[in-house]
């Protein structure tokens, strides 16, 4: 076999591999730095929350899919498929994401309950973009957005806590298709503390935070059977966004 035969052979090999793989990394529409991080912009603009998706902002932004399998198998597209799209404007990050999802579930009435066996969407924000581990501390964050709005992350004592007032949801849902539409406060982890007031960051043209977004999918099971991110995450557990801030993209403010 010739040189330009094997080579040949070799290129399709590996992109059938990709296609079969449905954790390698995705083909979106966001670039990769030296790190192999992929990179994320958000555009400048204020879009009205009313769960619509229908603000001028929107139209300027790029889609990127929530396409990679962190928990579970890979869901049929009438399960599941996610896309989302990002903004900012000098008060907040905003999120808008589409979610296909065939049964709504919540069935833990406290909100505080094993609510990542629930629906729900979750923000990973890293504001100053270190990465390493945020498990206890403020480091970063890792907000679930119940389907009522609820807001939850760990804090330092191992406990969960509400954060209603850093994340604020519209949601509407028609047939299996949910709009959803985020406006997020920015905090600085290293200063933020417990009880306290604690001022939300100002934005800038140029920022970069480290940020990932999922979707926890339960089909009225215990326990959900997908857990849908959007970033690739190498080795045998994928589960550790909630732990460690390296495996979170790179967010530019443009």
């Amino acid at each position: 076999m010739t040189p330009l035969r094997i080579s040949l052979l070799a290129a399709t090999l590996l992109s059938c591999f990709a296609c079969q793989n449905p954790n390698a990394p995705n083909s979106s529409n966001s670039t990769t730095e030296g790190s192999g991080k992929p990179v994320f912009t958000a555009v400048y603009g204020t879009p009205i929350l009313d769960g619509s998706a229908a603000d001028d902002v929107w139209e300027q932004a790029e889609w990127y899919p929530m396409d990679q399998v962190w928990i579970g198998d890979p869901p049929d597209p009438n399960d599941f498929t996610g896309q989302y799209k990002l903004a900012w404007d000098e008060n907040n990050l905003y999120i808008l994401a589409i979610i296909t999802d065939d049964s709504l579930v919540d069935t833990h009435p406290d909100g505080l309950d094993a609510f990542w066996d629930d629906d729900c969407l979750e923000i990973f924000l890293d504001e100053d973009s270190s990465g390493g581990n945020h498990q206890y501390n403020f480091n970063a964050f890792a907000y679930h957005i119940a389907l009522d709005g609820k807001v939850v992350d760990i804090v330092t004592d191992s406990t969960c806590r509400f954060f209603d007032d850093h994340c604020l949801t519209r949601r509407i849902t028609r047939d299996h298709v949910s709009t959803w539409e985020v406006a997020v406060r920015i905090y600085d982890g290293n200063q933020f503390a417990l009880d306290k007031e604690n001022i939300p960051k100002l934005l800038s043209e140029g920022k970069t935070m480290g940020f990932a977004l999922a979707y926890c999918d339960n089909d009225k099971s215990p326990e959900r059977e997908n857990f849908m991110g959007s970033v690739f995450i190498p080795g045998e557990d994928k589960n550790v966004g909630w732990i460690n801030a390296d495996v979170f993209g790179r967010l530019i403010l443009k």
